[in-house]
Parts: structure tokens; sequence; C-alpha cells
């Protein structure tokens, strides 16, 4: 009877290592079979990260920086300075109206050419992502990387900007369309005791423009999050399809 004891624990054992050795082997196959997507690296997520943004802003800047870039999308499109809405439709009421045309049209190409200085700006705001902010940006939904980008730079940009601007304001002979305007209305106020109002057209352009490729930025990286076909390199690949669902 002891000995019938003694073999029969004796399986069982044998019975409980060979059941140890099937748990590995299926943890084993988990960590390195086909099925499972390889984690990714702290380096690879900032890479990607990096890379995404680049390949939004390439494309934004692309689609901002030539003609009517600005002008004809209603999304980014610069308007009469809404601190000046009066003013536009005095100038309207005295049949200025091929003025205001001009000047919001060139309103918008002050920002479209400044656009054509924006791309290595912007570039540069993005090589100072850390590692630590890598993997909740990467989850953290659409716009997340734009978000982080406008949060942490957008005070710099407007200082790099506004130089920029500045000249292309004179290269677009902006203030030639908007003097006339400002100067019959404020001639008026002048008379009737009103506010009179002169703008910073550099303010106005400068957060107008960065504001507008901002939002060209957000919409390609919700591109390359949600499109495969927008992910353009491996690396982009394998860091966004990591993304559950």
């Amino acid at each position: 009877m002891r000995k019938f004891t003694r073999i029969l624990a004796l399986g069982s054992i044998i019975v409980g290592l060979q059941a140890c050795e099937t748990v590995k082997e299926a943890a084993g196959a988990l960590n390195t079979g086909t099925n499972t997507t390889p984690a990714l690296t702290n380096a690879e997520v900032i890479s990607g990260l990096k890379e995404a943004l680049t390949v939004g802003i390439q494309n934004s800047v692309n689609l901002t920086s030539v003609t009517d870039g600005f002008l004809k999308n209603d999304a980014i499109r610069l308007p009469f300075p809404p601190d000046a809405l009066k003013v536009r439709q005095k100038a309207m009421d005295w049949g200025l109206s091929g003025q205001v045309e001009k000047f919001e049209t060139t309103l918008n190409r002050a920002a479209e050419e400044a656009t054509k200085e924006a791309l290595p700006i912007f570039k540069d705001a993005i090589l100072n992502m850390s590692i630590s902010d890598g993997f909740s940006i990467l989850n953290g939904g659409d716009g997340a990387a734009t978000r982080f980008l406008k949060d942490n730079t957008t005070s710099k940009l407007v200082a790099a900007f506004s130089p920029k601007v500045k000249d292309a304001i004179s290269k677009v002979k902006l203030t030639e369309y908007w003097n006339p305007i400002i100067t019959k209305y404020n001639s008026a106020m002048s008379l009737t005791g009103g506010e009179k109002i002169n703008p910073d057209l550099n303010q106005y352009i400068t957060e107008r423009a960065i504001s507008g490729l901002f939002q060209m930025v957000e919409k390609e990286e919700n591109k390359i999050r949600k499109d495969p076909a927008a992910r353009v390199t491996d690396l982009l690949t394998k860091v966004f399809g990591s993304i559950k669902k």
C-alpha cells in the first residue's frame, strides 16, 4: 500500500511538471510568435511621433504657402479683423467694397507668404519632445500630438513668426488697401466722437496664420492615426499601427 502511494505521488509530480512546461511553452509562443506585435521602445515612439508631426507640417505648409492656400480654404481663411467689422460695414456703405475685397485678399496673401518661412520653425519646435511624454501622446487620441506641440511652442512660434509676417505685409502691400479704409473711418469718428480703431495687423495675421497651420497639422495627424494609407514610412506604420482601437 505504501509502495502504491509513493508511485501515485511520483506520477502526480511528473504530471505537474509537464503541465508547467506546457504553460511555459505557451507563454513563449505568445512572446515570440507571429500573432503578437513586438513592444515598441520609447525611442521608436518618440521617433514615430516626430516623424508624424514632420509629415503633417510638411503637408500643411505645402497646402497653405501657395496662392489661395488660405484665401480659398474656408477652414482657415483670414476674414476682416473681428475688432474692425464696423469699419468694414462703414467702408461698404461708403462704396469702398472694392477696397474691402482687395484688403481681405491681401490679408490672406500675407499669411500665405509668411507660411513659406514656417517649415524650419515648426521642425525645430518638435525636436525637444521628451520620452516621458511619448506614450501618453501616442494613446491620447485625435490631435494629441498637435495639442502637445501647440501647448509647448506657441509663444516661441509667435516670436519667431511675427517678423516673417511683417515682411510679408510689406511685400504684398497690405497697408495700401488698409490705410484708405481705416483713414476714412477714423476721420468720420473724429467728427462724430466715435472710437477710432487701428488693430495690429501684424499680430492678427501672425495669430491667425499659426492657428490655421496648427489646424492643418492636426488634420494631417488624425489622417495618419486613422488611415493606414497615410502612414508613408515603416516606422509610422509600426508606431500608429500599435494603437489599440
